[in-house]
């Protein structure tokens, strides 16, 4: 039974094969952009049940697509039916012109001799099936109230134990949208599935948010300085940290003016790596707490994360370790955190920086779009196949990120020297320009939210070679 509708508000709507529409209500215009034609329904019917909503009651909506034309009754509630009170005028079935036979010669027979039989019965005549109606999309796939489809029967269970269901069985239901026209919609009470790209956020979060047994280490590296080293360790380090907890360490493994600690923020001490250094067995020690690492590493308030800085204002000769001092910085640091990120030096062949891939479970290789970074990049990972076993493993499993960070160069840039990579390593990402991350201190918060998510793209890469 049709409901009754007053008239106001008058709506109408159109769709096309493309994803795009149009709603008209009471004379205003609302465009309607998406990527296929059921999403643009969708969108039609929402902001007409938004309508609804707003007047207290179901209304009418006139649709007109590539399916033909449609009465509609959208209530409050969002449900959609038939308006019975006006004609749907579906768009017309055009059936294919069968191909004509291709004419044959006749070819004669000779008449073949049939033996007699009593008369048969006649032959029942057969039966034609109608065509089906015309079916309302509306209707069929946004309208609660239309019926389920019947499904095949299904064969019964032999005992009733046979026929229990389990009582912790959980259908998974997907949270609604949060962004873009869907996420609004969502927002006014009309729920309403996220887009592909949010989805593909929503994935890459999920992998960057794992815990995984034991704690694992991965080096920033490339030979070349302003390679853009820093921020990806800082940001790295933000977006597994702002989103799998607490537990991240970044180390400046640099004995030649590291500049981790001037880029990020100071705890309320002075402590770096070489204070560290000789209470190593006491950190280590059964009666050792979390807690007093505080003397040594630098918190992040708003990233999450720790740092433990190397000196810059010292000389290379005068904060110079040893490859047992790194193992013994790294025990401590895999003792009291989940994930370290190492931000390397430039000399690729001094004992710290050979010790520190050792220790390392993964390696990220940045370059910007300058190509004497690149290049050096790409030279760092074709030395490291070739030297032994494990440096090639960790050659074949690196993320290479690649950093815009010439403001003057173009996306262009940025693609061709993410192509060049991408016989190099695992997976390849790239960042985009922002001046956030040229000069000062680093902080997730501060980039471009197109730059954000760039970084937890690269953070998922990451994640998928632990």
């Amino acid at each position: 039974m049709t409901t009754d509708v007053p008239a106001f508000p008058r709506i109408e709507a159109r769709t096309f094969d493309n994803g795009a529409g149009e709603v008209t209500i009471n004379g205003t215009s609302h465009p309607i952009e998406t990527d296929t034609i059921d999403d643009a329904r969708a969108a039609i019917l929402a902001l007409s049940a938004e309508t609804a909503q707003k007047v207290s009651r179901p209304v009418r909506v006139t649709t007109t697509g590539p399916d033909g034309e449609w009465p509609l009754i959208v209530h409050p509630d969002g449900s959609v039916e038939a308006d019975e009170t006006q004609t749907a005028k579906p768009a017309p079935v055009v059936e294919p012109e069968p191909e004509p036979e291709p004419e044959t010669e006749p070819v004669e027979e000779p008449t073949p001799v049939v033996e007699t039989e009593p008369a048969a019965e006649e032959a029942a005549p057969v039966a034609v099936e109608a065509a089906p109606p015309a079916e309302n999309a509306w209707v069929r796939s946004s309208s609660p109230r239309a019926s389920a489809p019947v499904s095949a029967a299904q064969p019964a269970p032999a005992t009733r134990r046979e026929a229990r269901q389990s009582f912790l069985t959980q259908e998974q239901t997907e949270e609604p949208a949060t962004q873009g026209w869907r996420g609004t919609l969502t927002r006014v009470g009309i729920r309403m599935s996220p887009s592909d790209s949010e989805r593909s956020e929503r994935s890459d979060a999920q992998a960057v948010s794992q815990h995984w047994p034991g704690p694992r280490t991965i080096a920033i590296v490339n030979g070349k300085g302003g390679a853009s080293k820093t921020p990806t360790t800082v940001f790295l380090a933000a977006i597994f940290a702002r989103y799998g907890g607490a537990g991240v360490l970044t180390w400046d493994n640099n004995q030649t003016r590291g500049t981790l600690g001037w880029r990020t923020e100071q705890g309320p001490h002075e402590a770096t790596l070489l204070d560290l250094l000789p209470q190593v067995p006491k950190l280590l020690s059964t009666g050792a707490q979390s807690a007093d690492l505080a003397h040594f590493v630098h918190h992040q308030t708003r990233d999450r994360f720790d740092v433990l800085r190397s000196n810059p204002n010292l000389l290379a000769s005068e904060q110079r370790l040893q490859p047992t001092d790194i193992d013994a910085i790294h025990a401590v640091a895999s003792k009291y955190y989940r994930l370290v990120f190492i931000d390397s030096g430039n000399d690729e062949s001094a004992p710290l920086w050979l010790q520190m891939l050792e220790r390392s479970d993964q390696i990220v290789v940045t370059t910007t779009t300058r190509e004497d970074h690149a290049e050096s990049a790409a030279l760092l990972l074709e030395a490291l196949a070739l030297r032994d076993e494990r440096s090639a493993a960790l050659a074949e499993n690196a993320v290479a990120v690649v950093s815009q960070a010439d403001p003057n160069s173009t996306a262009a840039d940025l693609d061709r020297i993410a192509s060049g990579f991408h016989t190099l390593a695992r997976e390849t990402v790239t960042i985009p320009h922002d001046s956030a991350m040229v000069e000062g201190r680093l902080r997730l918060g501060t980039l471009n939210p197109s730059t954000q998510r760039a970084w937890l793209r690269a953070g998922a890469a990451v994640a998928r070679g632990l």
